[in-house]
């Protein structure tokens, strides 16, 4: 395959080919909405948290998704984090997300030494 020019990109084939690396995957919840973070006991997580089996991420893991309300769990964002006491950067995918939950993940994941973008599929 050729490479692909970052001007030559549309915006919604790259959602697409998350859509494509979604389908057909389990998404296996080890945190699920309410519940603590295993070492801080005061962070509890606002939506259920997990990640991809299959797929694999730098750190070793899968690649991590936060699940919304809605029952469809399409994709409806991604938030890149930086985190400076792990020197890492991360996308983490929201999939079936309100616009209100998408808000309150990222003010979740903008903690001390952390900050995150958010990137709605439908801002593109």
């Amino acid at each position: 395959m050729p490479p692909v020019s970052e001007s030559a990109v549309d915006p919604e084939e790259f959602w697409r080919y998350l859509d494509e690396l979604v389908a057909g995957l389990r998404i296996v919840i080890d945190r699920p909405k309410g519940s603590s973070h295993p070492r801080y006991p005061d962070t509890v997580y606002p939506l259920a948290y997990g990640y991809l089996e299959g797929t694999l991420t730098p750190d070793g893991g899968g690649i991590d998704v936060w699940i919304g309300s809605k029952p469809d769990r399409s994709i409806e964002a991604l938030i890149c984090t930086i985190d400076l006491v792990k020197k890492d950067l991360e996308a983490k995918l929201l999939l079936g997300c309100t616009p209100a939950e998408s808000r309150q993940v990222l003010d979740f994941t903008n903690s001390a030494g952390m900050r995150a973008v958010l990137i709605e599929r439908n801002k593109l």
